[in-house]
Protein backbone atom coordinates (compact mmCIF):
# COMPACT_ATOMS: atom_id res chain seq x y z
CA UNK A 1 0.00 0.00 0.00
CA UNK A 2 1.65 3.30 -0.64
CA UNK A 3 2.29 5.77 1.83
CA UNK A 4 0.86 9.38 1.53
CA UNK A 5 3.80 11.91 2.75
CA UNK A 6 2.93 14.87 0.80
CA UNK A 7 1.20 17.91 2.86
CA UNK A 8 -0.29 18.93 -0.58
CA UNK A 9 -1.94 15.05 -1.07
CA UNK A 10 -5.63 16.23 -1.88
CA UNK A 11 -7.11 13.75 1.41
CA UNK A 12 -4.51 15.34 3.52
CA UNK A 13 -5.74 19.04 3.01
CA UNK A 14 -9.51 18.12 3.12
CA UNK A 15 -8.23 16.49 6.57
CA UNK A 16 -6.48 19.91 7.76
CA UNK A 17 -10.02 21.88 6.48
CA UNK A 18 -12.27 19.56 8.70
CA UNK A 19 -9.87 19.91 11.71
CA UNK A 20 -9.34 23.26 11.36
CA UNK A 21 -12.95 24.97 9.89
CA UNK A 22 -16.63 24.13 11.11
CA UNK A 23 -17.48 25.67 7.94
CA UNK A 24 -15.97 23.02 6.07
CA UNK A 25 -17.29 20.77 8.07
CA UNK A 26 -20.99 22.26 7.98
CA UNK A 27 -19.88 21.96 3.46
CA UNK A 28 -18.81 18.28 3.52
CA UNK A 29 -20.92 17.16 5.86
CA UNK A 30 -17.96 15.17 7.85
CA UNK A 31 -15.55 15.49 10.61
CA UNK A 32 -13.27 13.78 12.12
CA UNK A 33 -12.61 10.90 14.77
CA UNK A 34 -9.32 11.26 16.16
CA UNK A 35 -8.08 7.73 18.26
CA UNK A 36 -8.95 4.54 18.60
CA UNK A 37 -11.70 4.85 21.25
CA UNK A 38 -13.50 7.29 19.45
CA UNK A 39 -13.27 4.45 16.43
CA UNK A 40 -14.62 1.89 18.62
CA UNK A 41 -17.71 3.78 19.90
CA UNK A 42 -18.78 4.43 16.53
CA UNK A 43 -18.12 0.87 14.90
CA UNK A 44 -20.16 -0.35 18.10
CA UNK A 45 -22.68 1.97 17.22
CA UNK A 46 -23.28 0.58 13.84
CA UNK A 47 -21.84 4.14 12.51
CA UNK A 48 -18.68 3.28 10.95
CA UNK A 49 -16.60 5.97 9.24
CA UNK A 50 -15.71 6.28 5.59
CA UNK A 51 -12.34 5.78 5.55
CA UNK A 52 -9.63 5.63 7.62
CA UNK A 53 -6.32 6.92 7.92
CA UNK A 54 -3.36 4.70 9.96
CA UNK A 55 -0.14 6.47 10.90
CA UNK A 56 2.79 4.03 8.66
CA UNK A 57 3.32 2.67 12.42
CA UNK A 58 0.17 2.32 13.70
CA UNK A 59 -0.51 -1.19 12.42
CA UNK A 60 2.32 -2.55 14.48
CA UNK A 61 0.02 -1.44 17.55
CA UNK A 62 -2.62 -4.89 18.82
CA UNK A 63 -5.57 -2.00 19.35
CA UNK A 64 -5.44 -0.38 15.73
CA UNK A 65 -4.63 -3.72 14.11
CA UNK A 66 -7.94 -4.77 15.85
CA UNK A 67 -9.99 -1.81 14.76
CA UNK A 68 -8.29 -1.74 11.30
CA UNK A 69 -9.82 -5.36 10.50
CA UNK A 70 -13.31 -4.23 11.45
CA UNK A 71 -13.52 -1.97 9.03
CA UNK A 72 -14.26 -3.12 5.77
CA UNK A 73 -14.07 0.51 3.83
CA UNK A 74 -10.79 2.47 2.29
CA UNK A 75 -8.05 2.97 4.42
CA UNK A 76 -5.04 5.09 3.56
CA UNK A 77 -1.43 5.02 4.98
CA UNK A 78 0.05 8.07 6.01
CA UNK A 79 3.97 8.82 6.65
CA UNK A 80 4.70 8.99 10.83
CA UNK A 81 5.83 12.63 10.73
CA UNK A 82 2.48 14.17 8.68
CA UNK A 83 0.24 12.52 10.62
CA UNK A 84 1.09 13.90 13.40
CA UNK A 85 -0.13 17.29 11.89
CA UNK A 86 -3.65 15.97 11.58
CA UNK A 87 -4.32 15.35 15.46
CA UNK A 88 -4.39 17.22 18.32
CA UNK A 89 -3.33 14.79 20.79
CA UNK A 90 0.15 15.36 22.22
CA UNK A 91 0.71 11.63 21.55
CA UNK A 92 -0.22 10.54 18.07
CA UNK A 93 -2.63 7.73 18.32
CA UNK A 94 -2.11 6.15 14.52
CA UNK A 95 -5.20 6.07 13.94
CA UNK A 96 -7.80 8.86 12.32
CA UNK A 97 -11.18 8.53 10.94
CA UNK A 98 -13.14 10.15 8.64
CA UNK A 99 -16.94 10.32 9.77
CA UNK A 100 -20.26 11.46 8.65
CA UNK A 101 -22.40 13.15 11.72
CA UNK A 102 -26.19 11.88 11.08
CA UNK A 103 -28.89 14.15 10.47
CA UNK A 104 -30.60 15.98 12.97
CA UNK A 105 -34.03 14.36 14.45
CA UNK A 106 -37.10 16.36 14.73
CA UNK A 107 -36.95 18.16 17.80
CA UNK A 108 -38.54 16.28 20.90
CA UNK A 109 -42.00 18.11 22.36
CA UNK A 110 -41.94 15.94 25.28
CA UNK A 111 -39.35 13.36 27.50
CA UNK A 112 -35.70 14.91 29.05
CA UNK A 113 -34.07 17.37 27.06
CA UNK A 114 -31.13 18.86 27.68
CA UNK A 115 -30.66 22.28 26.33
CA UNK A 116 -27.10 24.08 25.78
CA UNK A 117 -27.60 28.06 25.40
CA UNK A 118 -24.26 29.69 24.04
CA UNK A 119 -22.12 26.84 25.90
CA UNK A 120 -18.47 27.93 23.88
CA UNK A 121 -16.13 25.77 25.78
CA UNK A 122 -15.34 22.61 23.61
CA UNK A 123 -14.70 20.63 27.18
CA UNK A 124 -17.91 21.42 28.33
CA UNK A 125 -19.83 20.60 25.65
CA UNK A 126 -18.47 17.18 25.29
CA UNK A 127 -18.41 16.35 29.03
CA UNK A 128 -22.14 17.42 29.39
CA UNK A 129 -22.85 15.28 26.09
CA UNK A 130 -21.37 12.39 28.24
CA UNK A 131 -22.99 12.96 31.65
CA UNK A 132 -26.26 13.69 29.60
CA UNK A 133 -25.96 9.79 27.68
CA UNK A 134 -25.23 8.54 31.07
CA UNK A 135 -28.24 10.34 33.15
CA UNK A 136 -31.00 9.42 30.77
CA UNK A 137 -31.42 12.17 28.62
CA UNK A 138 -33.22 11.86 25.29
CA UNK A 139 -31.94 14.38 23.22
CA UNK A 140 -29.52 17.82 23.16
CA UNK A 141 -30.41 21.16 21.38
CA UNK A 142 -27.22 23.65 20.79
CA UNK A 143 -27.76 27.10 20.34
CA UNK A 144 -25.88 28.67 17.37
CA UNK A 145 -23.60 29.99 19.44
CA UNK A 146 -22.41 26.79 20.82
CA UNK A 147 -19.44 25.15 20.78
CA UNK A 148 -19.39 22.48 17.10
CA UNK A 149 -20.51 19.95 18.15
CA UNK A 150 -18.96 17.61 16.03
CA UNK A 151 -15.55 19.09 16.19
CA UNK A 152 -12.62 17.02 16.81
CA UNK A 153 -12.29 18.39 20.84
CA UNK A 154 -15.77 18.31 21.30
CA UNK A 155 -16.15 14.44 20.08
CA UNK A 156 -12.99 13.63 22.15
CA UNK A 157 -14.16 15.55 25.44
CA UNK A 158 -17.75 13.65 24.22
CA UNK A 159 -15.94 9.87 24.47
CA UNK A 160 -18.73 8.48 22.63
CA UNK A 161 -21.78 10.37 24.29
CA UNK A 162 -22.07 11.68 20.24
CA UNK A 163 -22.78 7.85 18.81
CA UNK A 164 -25.74 7.76 21.86
CA UNK A 165 -27.33 10.69 22.19
CA UNK A 166 -29.86 12.40 19.10
CA UNK A 167 -28.09 16.14 18.70
CA UNK A 168 -30.38 18.99 17.19
CA UNK A 169 -27.56 21.84 16.38
CA UNK A 170 -28.11 25.45 15.10
CA UNK A 171 -31.33 25.06 17.08
CA UNK A 172 -33.73 27.74 17.38
CA UNK A 173 -34.13 27.19 21.56
CA UNK A 174 -37.06 30.05 21.84
CA UNK A 175 -39.09 28.07 19.28
CA UNK A 176 -38.29 25.06 20.23
CA UNK A 177 -39.34 25.48 23.87
CA UNK A 178 -42.03 27.08 23.09
CA UNK A 179 -43.20 24.24 21.35
CA UNK A 180 -42.62 21.48 24.30
CA UNK A 181 -45.18 20.61 26.12
CA UNK A 182 -43.36 20.28 29.25
CA UNK A 183 -41.69 22.23 31.62
CA UNK A 184 -38.24 24.83 31.34
CA UNK A 185 -35.90 24.72 33.92
CA UNK A 186 -33.08 26.86 34.30
CA UNK A 187 -30.39 27.30 36.28
CA UNK A 188 -30.16 31.34 36.84
CA UNK A 189 -30.18 33.00 40.69
CA UNK A 190 -32.56 35.67 40.18
CA UNK A 191 -35.96 34.26 41.56
CA UNK A 192 -34.99 30.84 42.03
CA UNK A 193 -35.55 27.92 44.28
CA UNK A 194 -33.20 25.29 45.57
CA UNK A 195 -32.64 22.09 42.64
CA UNK A 196 -33.49 19.90 45.61
CA UNK A 197 -36.48 21.89 46.94
CA UNK A 198 -38.18 21.17 43.06
CA UNK A 199 -39.73 18.35 41.44
CA UNK A 200 -38.20 17.82 38.20
CA UNK A 201 -39.85 14.74 36.95
CA UNK A 202 -42.23 14.62 33.92
CA UNK A 203 -41.58 15.82 30.72
CA UNK A 204 -38.62 18.74 31.17
CA UNK A 205 -36.04 20.57 29.02
CA UNK A 206 -33.03 21.63 31.09
CA UNK A 207 -31.32 24.58 30.09
CA UNK A 208 -27.71 25.22 30.66
CA UNK A 209 -26.19 28.64 29.68
CA UNK A 210 -23.47 30.32 29.07
CA UNK A 211 -19.91 30.21 30.28
CA UNK A 212 -20.02 33.87 30.76
CA UNK A 213 -23.76 35.27 29.86
CA UNK A 214 -25.53 32.48 31.37
CA UNK A 215 -29.11 32.22 29.97
CA UNK A 216 -30.28 34.39 27.10
CA UNK A 217 -32.65 36.86 27.92
CA UNK A 218 -35.67 35.29 25.31
CA UNK A 219 -34.76 31.75 26.42
CA UNK A 220 -35.26 33.09 30.51
CA UNK A 221 -38.66 34.57 29.54
CA UNK A 222 -40.08 31.01 28.54
CA UNK A 223 -38.47 29.50 31.62
CA UNK A 224 -41.29 28.71 34.12
CA UNK A 225 -39.01 27.03 36.44
CA UNK A 226 -35.87 28.60 38.00
CA UNK A 227 -33.17 26.57 39.87
CA UNK A 228 -30.26 27.67 41.93
CA UNK A 229 -28.07 24.83 43.29
CA UNK A 230 -26.83 25.21 46.84
CA UNK A 231 -23.10 26.00 47.38
CA UNK A 232 -20.98 27.65 50.07
CA UNK A 233 -20.91 31.52 50.93
CA UNK A 234 -18.28 33.18 48.89
CA UNK A 235 -18.36 30.85 45.88
CA UNK A 236 -20.47 32.48 42.53
CA UNK A 237 -20.81 29.77 40.31
CA UNK A 238 -19.85 26.35 39.05
CA UNK A 239 -18.30 25.17 35.72
CA UNK A 240 -21.07 24.87 33.83
CA UNK A 241 -20.56 21.21 33.10
CA UNK A 242 -20.47 20.52 37.08
CA UNK A 243 -23.62 22.15 37.34
CA UNK A 244 -25.27 19.93 34.41
CA UNK A 245 -24.46 16.88 35.83
CA UNK A 246 -25.98 17.82 39.48
CA UNK A 247 -29.03 18.69 38.17
CA UNK A 248 -29.65 15.70 35.64
CA UNK A 249 -28.56 13.20 38.85
CA UNK A 250 -30.86 14.98 40.74
CA UNK A 251 -33.32 14.65 38.36
CA UNK A 252 -32.97 10.79 38.13
CA UNK A 253 -32.51 10.15 41.45
CA UNK A 254 -36.01 11.82 41.80
CA UNK A 255 -37.71 9.73 38.76
CA UNK A 256 -35.50 6.39 40.20
CA UNK A 257 -37.43 7.24 43.92
CA UNK A 258 -40.73 7.98 42.38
Amino acid sequence: MDVIQSRQNPLIKACIKLMENRRERLKTGQTLLDGPHLLAAALDAGQPPERLLLSQSAPQRAEVAALAARFDGPVSVVADTLFAELTELESASGVLALWAPPPAPAPLQRGLVLALDGVQDPGNVGAMLRTAAAAGVAQVWLSPNCADVWSPKVLRAGMGAHFLLPVVERADLPALLTNFVGRKAVTVLDGSISLYQADLRGDLVLVMGSEGQGISREVLALADLRLAIPMRAGLESLNVGAAAAICLYERLRQTLSA
